[in-house]
């Protein structure tokens, strides 16, 4: 692998804030945090972030519902996610929220040279209209049936197929609010010149799609055969980003051009703060990679609509290179639901379950190439039958060995030094090619050979005839634990810190440590309990 310092951009998929985030929510984003936490590890320049979507109609839709306006709804939303990501440890740079200031400014420019540059231009035409609510209707506001599979829908995405429906396809559904059909009304609007960047996409999409989760070759391409078309960029609100346009002071942009552009305007943001060049992380010739993490239903806006946003810069910027999309994860084999009380959301999981237990199940059962399920039983088995019996047990048998109170220096088993020099190339390779449930495992197996060499040396025989084996065995199984505090750290960064703690280990590193003095033990807790499904 390449050793010189890249420059990382990880973006995590700004949710929406008018609901809380279920555990299907966070399996299909933990990918960027492994992703940040490994490339730190290595050394790289890393920029993390995500924030809260605050602007969409689902917000508006619920203040409605709520009698509150949108603004209260974002921001208890806003507060609750913030809370999520700090609990499961996810190590954002910066999550921020599209209501900021600072976000919206920046959008307004990089929006207005969109328009100077000739890739937004202005249209009248007829539009869906609600004559009993007397407004114009977003696409979230029309429910229809799928023209493509024939389930019912709203009019932005379907949630069965993905289809985005077109205008004409709109007009024959019906008002959310009031059940009304939708007429035509003529109404004046920016549209952003998506077809001018069909080439170009074309071209980015071959050069990266190797890098890419199957779902991401598919879902692009099948949009780009298609040919890309024109997307209306105004909408009729008085919630959202301005629009830096004259004669459109009563309108606002759509939130799928804000929000991808969060991804840019934090990035500037987190180097005005830290005295770096953001630059570095967004144009070309920096040695740089962006990586886009999210589930299914939102790699077009990634692939496609992000690279035409940073095309129509015409300033040089570096497009998007890996797109991490996630399948769904399932409960109890069952899709995700609020309304039929199916699921559980992440706090609540968390108040349930250890942290790094749910990060490790999450990753190693994540939807990666195909949609997962997520039950107790399963989580149970997999903290007590793998991270309990395996890994800490391996840990509590070494550190915590009755009446040992310090770890001597001595000789580590070569097979076993060999075992950790190789392994942080295989697993760094894993993850890198998106591999993080095979990463897991791989991880784990060296934890098995430990054991099982630990069982092989008998140690507790050693003790008391072979005081040198003895402690060459706990030397070695020591410095497994050593390597394995830096090669779980992407997954249970929290366990890892505690095993540093308890090695004296100043910092993880991606790279193979030996340890180099003799290590006094004292207040070596177990690093997990055993937990029982029924008191769950």
């Amino acid at each position: 692998m390449d050793i010189k310092k890249r420059n990382i951009v990880i973006g995590g998929a700004w949710p929406y804030a008018n609901s809380s985030l279920h555990l299907g929510h966070v399996a299909g984003l933990i990918s960027g945090d492994i992703l940040a936490r490994y490339f730190r590890l290595r050394g790289d320049n890393v920029i993390y972030t995500s924030g809260s979507d605050c602007h969409g109609t689902p917000i508006t839709e619920r203040a409605r519902k709520e009698k509150k306006n949108p603004r209260e709804i974002a921001e208890y939303y806003d507060r609750e996610f913030n809370e999520l990501f700090d609990r499961f440890n996810f190590s954002y740079d910066l999550f921020s929220k599209t209501d900021s200031e600072y976000h919206k400014e920046k959008v307004k420019q990089l929006v207005r040279r969109l328009y100077d540059n000739g890739y937004i231009y202005e249209k009248i035409e007829p539009q869906t209209y609600c004559e009993n609510c007397q407004r114009f209707l977003s696409d979230r506001e029309i429910i229809l049936k799928c023209p493509e599979c024939g389930e019912e829908t709203k009019g932005d995405q379907c949630d069965n197929c993905l289809h985005v429906p077109t205008t004409e396809e709109l007009l024959k559904g019906n008002c959310i609010e009031c059940g009304s059909k939708a007429v035509k009304k003529d109404n004046k609007i920016l549209y952003l010149a998506l077809s001018k960047f069909q080439k170009k996409i074309e071209e980015r999409t071959e050069e990266c799609k190797h890098l890419w989760r199957i779902n991401a070759k598919n879902e692009t391409e099948k949009y780009l055969k298609q040919g890309l078309v024109d997307r209306a960029i105004t909408r009729d609100l008085d919630w959202g980003v301005e629009v830096p346009v004259e004669g459109y002071e009563d309108k606002r942009l759509y939130v799928w051009i804000d929000a991808v552009l969060g991804y840019l305007t934090n990035t500037m943001k987190i180097c005005e703060e830290k005295g770096m060049n953001w630059e570095d992380f967004w144009k070309e010739g920096h040695n740089n990679k962006i990586y886009m993490c999210h589930g299914k239903d939102n790699i077009m806006f990634h692939s496609i609509i992000l690279n035409a946003l940073l095309l129509g810069q015409e300033d040089n910027y570096h497009l998007v290179d890996v797109i991490v999309s996630a399948e769904y994860l399932n409960y109890n084999n069952q899709k995700f639901s609020k309304s039929k009380g199916i699921g559980i959301t992440g706090l609540e999981a968390l108040d349930l379950y250890p942290v790094d237990s749910l990060r490790y199940h999450l990753v190693s059962n994540g939807p990666e190439k195909k949609d997962t399920n997520f039950s107790p039983e399963d989580f149970v088995n997999t903290h007590n039958g793998e991270i309990l019996n395996k890994f800490g047990n391996l840990v509590n048998r070494t550190l915590r060995f009755k009446n040992l109170d310090k770890i001597e220096l001595s000789k580590i088993d070569n097979r076993m030094k060999l075992k950790i020099e190789k392994i942080y190339d295989e697993v760094g390779n894993l993850i890198e090619n998106l591999e993080f449930r095979e990463a897991t495992r791989k991880i784990m197996s060296l934890v098995e050979d430990a054991n099982k060499y630990y069982d092989e040396r008998e140690p507790w025989k050693q003790r008391k005839d072979d005081i040198e084996g003895f402690n060459e065995t706990i030397f070695t199984c020591a410095n497994i634990i050593a390597n394995l505090s830096n090669l779980f750290e992407p997954i249970m960064p929290d366990t890892t810190k505690k095993i540093r703690e308890y090695l004296k280990l100043e910092k993880a590193e991606w790279k193979p440590v030996i340890l180099e003095k003799e290590i006094e033990l004292s207040n070596i807790e177990p690093l997990f309990e055993r937990i029982k499904l029924e008191e769950k």
